[in-house]
């Protein structure tokens, strides 16, 4: 079943260690060759073996199933810390999706039968998840997708299609999101599929602008056969594990944002000090400091809204506006410092060999998944009553 070669690199999770620590004694390792691998656009598996050996795979799962146990918190601070600490934003965000896409859901809503077979695999990242959520005609519209699953004795027959699906070209098992009874939210169900399942397609991967060590593509399904034992949940409790699962798709993924416009500041802020023009630092120059100060601000709003809303999260609390708003502010705020990040370094910002123009090319990317912000303004709007 495994579609890549990663066999052997068990995790060593050191118990107390901060999780925000996790990544850092591996830096070196995750940032070799960053360049390269993005002009290739090649997901790399020798990197994802690091990944695997620093513990981060393993935050927020059971130690029954070889995890550390950590909290929602955990995971975001561990998550975080590998934005700030690894270059390659396409690595980590195919490792927030790991976490998220099968993981969760599965330690949240499947039967034991099926957490004692996957879960720890998963956790150790032995094998390597995707979730198929978005279709090519309703993109962000995900209580109205029209693949169907219909019951025949014992399993269930998929037919549909899904797309830009991240990990899709690398990945062992995916959560399927279909549909099995009447059309909105009510009507989707979950289910579990190995990649070498009769019936499941995975596309060619797709050429993108940023993220590009992160492979996606689509999916199809022909009368793809699966087992009813392996729905997770209950039959028309699909929105219900999507709105788990894009809650925390949201904090997750946005942590590590966090943790890549933090280490940005910091290079732009030590470039400022160094870089003389005019016989002064530019820093010197209001036209640059301002810019910088307003970075500074983008970066603090940033952790407070990922802060206070995974705290909300975690007490249970009502969170529809918070979430689009945090999903908002972040994504904007990423491509708006990556952008001010290229003016100040000028021309060694807009060549490749700096990584700046690369950040502008992954940031536009979170301004459109998991729900771009035209979407997630409308929803703001709706609960607001207009």
């Amino acid at each position: 079943m495994t579609s890549a070669p990663v066999q052997s690199a068990p995790h060593a999770p050191v118990p107390d260690l901060d999780p925000y620590e996790l990544a850092t004694p591996w830096a070196d390792e995750l940032n070799r060759d960053v360049d390269a691998f993005d002009a290739r656009a090649e997901f790399p598996w020798e990197k994802w073996k690091t990944i695997r050996r620093s513990g981060i795979l393993t935050v927020p799962f059971d130690p029954r199933y070889g995890g550390r146990g950590g909290t929602l918190t955990d995971t975001m601070r561990a998550l975080e810390g590998l934005g700030y600490t690894c270059r390659d934003a396409g690595l980590g965000f195919s490792a927030s999706t790991q976490i998220v896409s099968v993981g969760v859901p599965l330690q949240k809503f499947a039967r034991e039968e099926l957490k004692s077979r996957y879960l720890p695999r998963i956790v150790s990242g032995e094998l390597v998840t995707a979730h198929a959520i978005t279709e090519p005609d309703h993109g962000s519209d995900a209580t109205n997708i029209s693949t169907t699953a219909r019951r025949d004795g014992d399993a269930y027959v998929i037919d549909g299609g899904k797309m830009f699906i991240t990990n899709a070209p690398i990945a062992d098992l995916f959560l399927l999101y279909v549909r099995t009874g009447e059309p909105g939210p009510f009507g989707l169900s979950v289910f579990l599929v190995e990649r070498d399942t009769p019936g499941l397609v995975v596309g060619e991967p797709l050429a993108k602008m940023g993220l590009r060590t992160s492979p996606l593509s689509e999916v199809t399904f022909d009368r793809l056969r699966v087992p009813a034992a392996h729905r997770v949940g209950q039959e028309g409790a699909g929105f219900l594990i999507l709105d788990h699962v894009m809650k925390r798709e949201i904090l997750f993924s946005f942590s590590l944002t966090l943790g890549e416009m933090s280490h940005r500041l910091e290079r732009v802020v030590h470039h400022a000090r160094t870089r003389r023009q005019f016989d002064q630092p530019i820093g010197k120059f209001q036209a640059v400091s301002h810019r910088i100060a307003d970075m500074k601000i983008a970066v603090e709003t940033s952790r407070k809204w990922l802060t206070d809303t995974g705290a909300k999260v975690e007490a249970g609390q009502d969170t529809a506006i918070d979430i689009a708003a945090t999903k908002t502010v972040v994504s904007e705020a990423n491509k708006t410092t990556a952008l001010d990040a290229v003016q100040i370094f000028g021309g060694q910002g807009y060549l490749t060999g700096t990584g700046i123009e690369r950040d502008v090319r992954n940031a536009v990317g979170g301004t459109i998944y998991s729900g771009t912000s035209e979407i997630q303004r409308n929803r703001i709007a709706a609960l607001l009553g207009l």
